[in-house]
């Protein structure tokens, strides 16, 4: 017997072997009855959820280890605390709150803007049944629970890196409770619990305007509020470059947000059981990394063309500015048109980053021209590839949600900074935050600069 019919002879035996196992898993349904086409529907939106969810979940070390190279020595730990902590409060405040306020669970709301007040029992019940907490005929409520809150607290990652290396750390935490459990579920319960700007027929498909730039707008007021770092501007308005501590650890930063961003934008297909939604997962796939590279390359040029030499630090974020950029609409785009977009959007960063040194506005990371400007770009390009795009809608709802997280954003900052201080002493910021507010360092074994 010739190779072929052993290997044809093997993969048969197999196949019969595994026959019993399909027969038991299939007559093992959540519900006695139920459809298998049903089933295998409900296991793969809830599988999206899930894997796009922890893909998402992995940015939370982007960011962080994008943060930690972009600082100085002397306040890597802080970002690293920040980061920890952000997360983990905007897991139990979204829950507790957030949640609810997105979508209709709960009593106290108002038809359109608000979904509910306090919801903390969001996967009490248990099950695929009638009255269970799981919708049958889509996905599990606890895999759309967990993709939502990733999406929540990449919002507050956004604020960490502009106001670091002279904010308070609780402070800093208290507004992270408060942006997570309130201000962000709020206006995203306007486009994603289908509230007025979803009916006015706004498009935003993974948050360009949603997530992007309402870390942004937050991001703006507190840089404005605490003002820029010790010796960043000169008295005769010259800007003083501050090198980041570790350009490895930013770039490292960066292809795992540029990991994450798949989930990001591929999960918010919100659909995986059928061939047309798998078709458009792979379609968002590649126009996401198409928009990530031809942000990278227009920063690559552009700085050789105006500095002379090749910026690394542009470049990382001109990468996360063609994400952003296609995140409001990944899907329908051609892949030449996902890649112009990300360009424009890398360009955006190099161009906006000197202008608000210029306007003295210190963002320590470039988040405010990577998730707000390229957010904004992001939200009105949908009307180059979508026809259901209006561009007056896509402003409306820019301005809608910017001035509504501007204002809550700088109230609470202006509370925060007369009840407790936001700020620390010009001595703890000369000396890093590191040893001022924890007592410890990154890189104990080198002098600090």
């Amino acid at each position: 017997m010739d190779k072929t019919k052993l290997l044809a002879a093997a993969g048969a035996g197999a196949l019969f072997a595994l026959l019993p196992g399909l027969a038991l898993a299939e007559d093992a349904g959540p519900v006695a009855g139920v459809n298998p086409s049903t089933d295998t529907v409900f296991i793969l939106n809830s599988l999206l959820f899930l894997v796009g969810g922890f893909l998402v979940f992995f940015m939370a070390a982007g960011f962080a280890m994008l943060e930690a190279g972009l600082v100085r020595a002397k306040n890597v730990t802080m970002q690293l605390t920040k980061n920890m902590a952000l997360f983990s409060l905007a897991a139990i405040f979204y829950w507790l709150i957030g949640y609810n306020l997105m979508y209709p669970l709960g009593t106290w709301s108002v038809e359109g803007v608000l979904s509910g007040i306090f919801g903390p029992g969001v996967l009490e019940a248990v099950g695929v049944t009638a009255d269970g907490a799981d919708d049958y005929s889509y996905a599990s409520t606890g895999s759309d629970f967990f993709f939502q809150l990733m999406f929540c607290a990449a919002t507050a990652s956004i604020v960490s890196g502009t106001v670091a290396e002279r904010i308070k750390l609780w402070p800093f935490l208290i507004f992270t409770i408060i942006l997570t459990a309130v201000i962000y579920p709020l206006q995203a319960s306007w486009k994603w619990g289908g509230g007025f700007l979803d009916e006015a027929g706004f498009l935003d498909f993974a948050g360009s305007t949603v997530v992007h730039s309402v870390g942004g707008w937050a991001a703006l007021t507190g840089a404005i509020i605490l003002g820029p770092r010790i010796g960043k501007y000169s008295k005769e308005g010259r800007t003083i470059p501050i090198p980041g501590s570790n350009l490895a650890l930013a770039t490292l930063g960066t292809f795992i947000l540029w990991l994450g961003w798949f989930g990001f934008n591929g999960g918010s297909q919100l659909a995986m059981g059928s061939v047309g939604d798998v078709a458009d997962v792979s379609r968002i796939f590649s126009n996401t990394n198409a928009a990530a590279a031809g942000g990278a390359v227009a920063a690559l040029i552009l700085t050789q063309l105006l500095f002379k030499k090749p910026d690394l630090t542009m470049i990382l974020n001109g990468a996360l500015a063609g994400l952003v950029s296609i995140t409001a609409e990944p899907l329908t785009p051609s892949l030449g048109l996902a890649t112009l977009i990300g360009a424009i959007g890398g360009g955006i960063v190099v161009f906006t980053v000197p202008f608000l040194d210029k306007l003295k506005i210190d963002d320590v990371v470039g988040a405010i021209p990577v998730h707000l400007i390229c957010g904004i770009w992001g939200t009105i390009a949908v009307v180059l590839s979508n026809p259901d795009a209006s561009f007056m809608t896509q402003i409306y709802g820019i301005v809608v949600v910017g001035v509504f997280v501007t204002v809550s954003s700088a109230a609470l900052w202006f509370i925060l900074k007369a009840v407790m201080g936001i700020r620390v002493s010009e001595e703890e910021e000369i000396n890093g935050l590191d040893m001022a507010e924890l007592g410890m360092e990154a890189y104990p074994e080198f002098s600090r600069s």
